[in-house]
């Protein structure tokens, strides 16, 4: 999905929690090292290639291609390839250190990383598209690797252009599985990672209602999107907490209906129409509109910077789960806070697909394979032990879950700095 919304608030917004984060610690450790702590949360490593590609025609042509490894304090870097004309070294930057952040706050052995190429592969073949993933797989060379950095898919990747990074990369060194997640199951990708982002959000979702006493049987639930994370999550809330979605959007708009939206229609009637104009029994409105109807929950799922100082005050929801990276402006969260609407942030409410990621590289190195009832079981246990100990932290030092879920995760990435000496 596109936004207008520029990098550069994304990248304030950042900062912003970073740097409160930081102070919070301090208040908690007067000992701690500022600078260190400044330090740590700058990234260790900048690559930037130039991918060459000869095109169908014969002409000749070549895309940057970037890879911000961010910190690798508590193990290697971790984090996703997007190929879309936006992509570029700030972007990679931002994002690596929001994989840092993730990856410690729900406490798995990885650090951050983040890339990808400046290309849309929409505008290439199949043959191209292939032919330029391998190139830019060769240009990373041993800069990713099981024990260094391990990619994943993200915006316009996916796991066949996983499979092309795994053979091209084992050529050289041997089949070596663990060097991408996300893959085919056919070759070593993991049960459950379909799902995994939605349920995730799903367990967020159910232990924040439960911390607030908010009943999710029949609660009414809005999710701002309808890809992967909310097609999965949507179907979860409703089967598995007895909620009621009442609204799902495309980047078109969105549909609405107070009584529930049949989501196996809506999802059919999508694939049909290639939209979600025109759904039988629901309101049709805006994104922006539909973020601010009346319900208990909403779970934005899809745009950057969604919740903005132009909407924050007239949201109705008591409980918001941050289904997508970095959807609410630093201006909006303390709107929100003010306003005493519950928030579960992003770093912790989306780490489902992390996770099983995780499981994924622990399965390839053990060349041992799980089935799907355990990973759930797995992620389960891990996102339901983050939510207490950013809950934790949020309830004894009375501070939004937000701040809580980045000091959690800074103090993490500085403790394992300090045991590893520098």
């Amino acid at each position: 999905m596109s936004t207008t919304i520029s990098k550069k608030s994304t990248v304030d917004a950042v900062t912003a929690y970073t740097n409160a984060a930081i102070e919070e610690l301090q208040a908690l450790d007067p000992g701690a090292d500022a600078e260190l702590l400044r330090a740590i949360m700058k990234p260790k490593r900048q690559i930037v290639v130039e991918v060459p590609l000869r095109r169908d025609d014969g002409t000749y042509t070549s895309y940057q291609g970037y890879r911000v490894q961010h910190n690798d304090a508590r193990g290697p870097f971790k984090g996703g390839l997007r190929f879309h004309p936006t992509v570029d070294l700030h972007e990679a930057r931002t994002l690596a250190h929001l994989m840092s952040l993730k990856t410690a706050v729900v406490n798995i052995p990885f650090g951050g990383g983040k890339g990808g190429i400046a290309v849309d592969p929409k505008t290439l073949s199949i043959r191209e598209l292939e032919t330029l993933t391998r190139n830019f797989t060769n240009l990373l060379g041993d800069n990713i690797g099981p024990n260094v950095d391990i990619p994943a898919p993200d915006v316009n990747t996916n796991g066949q252009i996983m499979a092309w990074i795994v053979d091209e990369y084992s050529k050289k060194r041997g089949h070596c599985p663990g060097v991408i997640t996300g893959k085919p199951i056919e070759l070593g990708g993991s049960l459950g990672r379909d799902e995994a982002t939605g349920r995730g959000v799903m367990y967020a979702t159910r232990e924040a209602a439960k911390e607030l006493k908010l009943n999710m049987k029949g609660a009414k639930v809005v999710f701002q999107g309808f890809g992967n994370l909310a097609s999965f999550g949507a179907r979860l809330v409703e089967h598995e907490l007895g909620g009621k979605v009442i609204g799902v959007s495309s980047s078109q708009g969105a549909i609405y209906n107070k009584n529930g939206i049949d989501l196996n229609a809506a999802e059919t009637y999508y694939h049909n129409h290639k939209g979600m104009k025109g759904f039988p029994n629901a309101e049709w409105m805006t994104n922006e509109e539909l973020l601010v109807q009346d319900c208990d929950v909403l779970i934005p799922s899809a745009l950057e910077k969604a919740i903005n100082v132009s909407n924050a005050n007239q949201i109705k929801a008591k409980l918001i789960v941050e289904g997508a990276n970095d959807c609410t402006e630093a201006e909006a969260d303390a709107i929100l806070k003010e306003r005493n609407i519950f928030v579960v942030p992003d770093i912790l409410a989306n780490a489902g697909g992390v996770c099983v990621s995780y499981f994924e590289w622990v399965q390839n190195l053990n060349n041992h394979y799980w089935d799907v009832e355990t990973v759930r079981k797995e992620l389960e246990r891990i996102m339901v032990a983050a939510y207490k100990q950013v809950s934790a932290m949020a309830n004894e030092h009375h501070v939004s879950m937000r701040l809580a879920a980045y000091t959690v995760a800074i103090q993490r990435i500085h403790r394992a700095t300090m045991l590893r000496g520098f």
